[in-house]
């Protein structure tokens, strides 16, 4: 059975499993700075903000993750030290350079009523069993009148496909410089407006 619940109803106890969820999601995306799981972790872990995300559990483990923010609310709260601890003073100071560029402040549209949906992910032992769609169906459910996802990479055909069966439409496309050598073209922005 899948449960949906919001990270701080979880409490501190899940912090560590729930990064852990997101880093394997988005390794690809952090290889710069480690290639180890357990080390982007570690420079992670500080960082979310437990109220921000909601997580589905299967037999009591994240097994999905999904952050809801509204207006000018973040999901991240990143420090300095503990990325620097975890990665290297170097690679710390880039990441958290990195974390605050490319991962806070509002979407450009932001407003009371429109939740921006982001860093989906799916742990691999649980994809194609339907608890990412559990917990999108559930996040839809939640009191807002609008949805919109940011950066979805192109060739993430399997995200795409779940978003547009949920009702979800591409509103905008962004190229990326670096994105080639990541083995994308474009970020694939996508909205949904309740009727």
């Amino acid at each position: 059975m899948i449960e949906i619940r919001r990270g701080d109803e979880l409490g501190e106890g899940y912090r560590r499993r729930i990064i852990e969820v997101l880093v394997n999601g988005f390794a690809d995306d952090f290889v710069f700075f480690s290639k180890d799981p357990r080390v982007l972790a570690d420079a992670f872990e500080h960082m979310v903000i437990l109220k921000r995300f909601h997580v589905a559990l299967v037999d009591g483990e994240p097994a999905a993750i999904a952050s809801v923010t509204e207006g000018a609310e973040e999901c991240f709260a990143p420090e300095r030290r503990p990325m620097q601890r975890a990665l290297g003073w170097l690679r710390g100071a880039i990441g958290y350079r990195i974390v605050r560029s490319q991962f806070l402040g509002a979407y450009e549209d932001a407003r009371e009523g429109l939740a921006e949906i982001g860093f989906v992910t799916t742990a691999p032992e649980h994809q194609g069993k339907g608890v990412g769609t559990a917990l999108m169906r559930r996040l839809l459910e939640l009191p807002y009148d609008e949805f919109v996802l940011r950066d979805i990479k192109d060739t993430n055909a399997p995200a795409l496909g779940l978003y547009r069966k949920l009702g979800f439409t591409e509103t905008a496309r962004r190229p990326v410089k670096f994105a080639k050598h990541a083995g994308f073209s474009t970020y694939i922005s996508m909205g949904l407006r309740k009727a």
